[in-house]
């Protein structure tokens, strides 16, 4: 049942250990501030030598035409039909505003391709609208149009200057407004600042002069441009730049670009309609002049004023049909007019919009035409004419022209028809006329030809005068509702969120570190380590030792000393079930070689014998023998004694010098058969022979992990010391002390951890528990340098 509970409670589970982890982070300190440190001054450096980012930003309202956008001013007009042909998408209209042409246009207009900068000795500053001198390139040689030009202009007085190139070699020394030529092309530089203050100090300014398109593509890339809102037509334009005021002006100036941009896309239709109306009324003047002349010409050759007064009834009843006629013939010649027109024209050239009024669906054919020719337009600045999106308005183009053909067609016929109709009617009159003379019909031609000129004369005078009114008030795209203002604090870097993320790296760092190399590292650090997956007692912890073959006199007071008085002390309450009379015996084993129990047993035995008993150390370690090497002792010993019928132990036994009653019997020469010399029944006599002998017998046995020679001879000890080496043994290996003790194949049991750190954190017993023990008893102890613990080091690993 017992075996059952502490399988339960196996403590080889890898459950955290809260205290343990922050006795290990806080043993470690240091680390953490050294890198907080240094993550800090890093972010000071950072933002030292960081130009800082501003964003402005404005506020547009563009007009959008599918939500009934039409301004104000222009709502008294919208019945000319001109204005509808221009119709607006928002979504296009930002693509637009996006375009590098407009961009571009922008950064010619504001000189932003020229930086002007004060060259400092941390950062340089951008001196925007702060410059004395305006640097222009007149004209660039071949192959330096898209080159970065880059000069330092030396202010000397109010008229001269010195330039020097981007080596710092000078090239001369120049008047302000004089052309010099380099070899970038012809340059002026222009003394803008004021001459007085010039005269007092000089300047130093590196003017730095990029390709428009790289300088183009830099601020399209830091453009960005959002709709407020799904439901809105307000557009948010911003920018991110290292001057405040130089963002501020590129996002006034590109909005007043494209404004410009849009009002002169709809001037061009009103300039084509109002061209095409003016070449019509010349032609029509003209053809009226010639029919007014043939007309007096007539009356003067016949000497008539007024003919035919008879036939006036009959000229009444006719009226009608003429007049029908002659708007159907009115309305013919505009149709011929306009067919010949779109015939002859250019594929992409505007139609005029208002001149066919008598069918709404052509007019809106022309249109909608009109605005395919304005998009396509608007593409090709930015774009090619094999462009995916250009070849479908192409195709949209056609197929409006060739629907535009048929409806003028369809019109025409119509027409047609009509007048045929008319004439018919016209011709039933005609007959009853057809006795009137000849003068009157002749006059009757020559007035209908007159009346139609001018019908159409004056239609053509009215629609240059509405296209004229549209060309006069056409009003801008966007509406700024909100100038371009630009953030009093940077966006980046951010100073605090800079020094609060460097802190937390700085903590995180190390802790990641730490807690990395504690997962890799399995070794057994200290007493936490072991308490943490042992309820075996524990009698102590001794320290690192000064050196590898230490030997504990009674006026040592090295920390190591100490320790295993501590544990004399310990060990002596475990073995207090131990009558008097009887000796006792300590066995001292490990779970693998060099650990240390051979260094534990040679200084226990000898402080158990300082305190006056007389103290037996046997080696039986004899596989792998270390204690006749440690002590500088004669090879024979216990194995010699066990393989030899008539040997007396006695003449095995050695006393160490300086000690009055510590006595050794060595391990002696590896045996071929160690396990079976163990089982000899001479050893159960050795013990009872030694034991009326000696007050303690300390034993070095075999680790148990590898092999069981210690577990043949564990009936004779009275306790069991268990080395465990701190830096050295790993963590899973504490599963073998933890089932012997659980299966009790070593009697009365306990851990002594060696080789401990002092102030590592875990501790080693001392410092770590306030025994302060190792300090302030006169004995100086001389610190190895890290050249003698290194090599100490390789010793105990050799």
């Amino acid at each position: 049942m017992d075996s059952e509970n502490n399988v339960q409670q196996n403590p080889f589970d890898h459950s955290l250990n809260i205290r343990e982890q922050l006795t290990y982070y806080i043993g470690n300190w240091y680390w953490f501030i050294i890198s907080v440190f240094l993550f800090l001054a890093g972010a000071y450096v950072y933002l030292r030598y960081t130009v800082p980012q501003y964003s402005a930003s404005t506020t547009l309202m563009l007009k959008d035409d599918k939500k009934g956008g039409v301004d104000s001013e222009l709502t008294a007009f919208s019945d000319l039909g001109v204005l509808s042909s221009v119709k607006n998408n928002i979504d296009n209209e930002i693509e637009v505003i996006k375009s590098r042409t407009l961009i571009k246009s922008t950064i010619k207009d504001l000189g932003l391709n020229v930086s002007y900068v004060n060259e400092g000795r941390v950062k340089s500053e951008d001196l925007y609208k702060k410059s004395p001198i305006q640097f222009l390139v007149s004209r660039f040689n071949e192959g330096f149009e898209n080159r970065t030009i880059a000069y330092k202009i030396v202010g000397e007085s109010a008229t001269l200057y010195s330039l020097y190139n981007r080596n710092e070699v000078k090239l001369g020394t120049f008047q302000y407004g004089q052309t010099i030529k380099l070899k970038e092309g012809n340059a002026v530089v222009l003394l803008v600042g004021d001459k007085e203050k010039t005269k007092e100090k000089s300047f130093a300014i590196s003017v730095i002069v990029r390709p428009l398109e790289a300088v183009t593509g830099s601020f399209k890339g830091r453009l960005g441009v959002r709709k407020v809102g799904d439901r809105t037509s307000v557009v948010e334009l911003s920018i991110v730049d290292p001057v405040s005021e130089k963002a501020e002006d590129f996002l006034d100036a590109l909005v007043r670009v494209y404004n410009q941009d849009v009002v002169n896309d709809k001037n061009l239709i009103f300039e084509n309609t109002s061209r095409f109306i003016n070449e019509r009324l010349k032609i029509i003047a003209d053809e009226l002049d010639n029919v007014e002349r043939n007309t007096e010409g007539f009356k003067i050759k016949h000497h008539v004023t007024d003919i035919a007064s008879e036939a006036n009834l009959f000229l009444n009843n006719a009226s009608e049909f003429e007049k029908r006629e002659i708007e159907t013939e009115t309305q013919l010649k505009v149709i011929a007019t306009m067919t010949d027109y779109v015939n002859n024209s250019n594929r992409y050239e505007l139609i005029p919009a208002n001149v066919l009024t008598s069918d709404a669906n052509a007019s809106g054919l022309i249109d909608q035409y009109n605005q395919l020719i304005l998009e396509r337009n608007r593409l090709l600045k930015n774009g090619t004419p094999k462009n995916a999106v250009i070849l479908t308005i192409d195709k949209k183009i056609e197929s409006l022209r060739q629907n535009i053909k048929s409806s003028m067609a369809r019109l025409k016929a119509a027409l047609e028809i009509k007048k045929k109709d008319l004439a018919y009617q016209n011709a039933l009159f005609n007959g009853k006329i057809s006795k009137i003379p000849t003068l009157e019909r002749e006059a009757r031609v020559l007035g209908r030809q007159q009346q139609i000129k001018e019908s159409l004369y004056l239609y053509l005078l009215q629609k240059r005068e509405e296209t004229a009114i549209s060309l006069a008030v056409t009003a801008p795209n966007a509406k700024v509702i909100d100038s371009a203002l630009s953030s009093k604090s940077p966006v980046t870097p951010k100073r605090q969120s800079i020094f609060m993320s460097a802190m937390a790296i700085g903590l995180l760092l190390p802790l990641g570190v730490l807690y990395l190399l504690q997962m890799m590292d399995t070794k057994i650090k200290g007493r936490s380590d072991v308490e943490s997956k042992l309820t075996i007692p524990i009698l102590g912890d001794v320290p690192t030792s000064l050196t590898n073959e230490e030997i504990i006199e009674a006026n040592s007071r090295t920390s190591a000393a100490e320790a295993v008085r501590i544990v004399r002390t310990n060990l002596e309450f475990m073995l207090n079930q131990v009558p008097d009379n009887v000796a006792k015996t300590v066995f001292v084993t490990s779970t693998v070689p060099k650990e240390g129990k051979t260094f534990v047993a040679v200084n226990l035995a000898g402080t158990i014998a300082l305190s006056g008993k007389k103290v037996l150390l046997i080696g039986m370690d004899i596989r792998n023998p270390k204690l006749e090497d440690y002590l500088h002792l004669p090879k024979e010993g216990v194995t010699n004694y066990l393989s030899t019928k008539d040997l007396d132990i006695h003449s095995l036994i050695h006393r160490i010098p300086k000690y009055e009653s510590f006595y050794v019997l060595p391990s002696g020469v590896i045996p071929p058969n160690p396990a079976e010399l163990l089982m000899s029944n001479k050893v159960n006599a050795l013990f009872e022979q030694l034991k009326q002998e000696f007050d303690y017998i300390v034993v070095d046995t075999s680790p148990v992990h590898l092999v069981t020679d210690t577990l043949l001879i564990a009936q004779h000890a009275d306790a069991f010391v268990y080395v465990v080496r701190a830096n050295y043994l790993d963590k899973s290996l504490l599963r073998v002390p933890y089932q012997l003790h659980l299966e009790k194949k070593l009697p009365n049991m306990a851990i002594l951890i060696n080789d401990t750190a002092i102030n590592k954190g875990y501790g080693y017993g001392y410092g770590a528990y306030g025994y302060g023990y190792g300090y302030g008893y006169g004995v100086e102890v001389v610190k190895k340098s890290w050249i003698e613990r290194l090599k100490d080091k390789f010793k105990k690993e050799a």
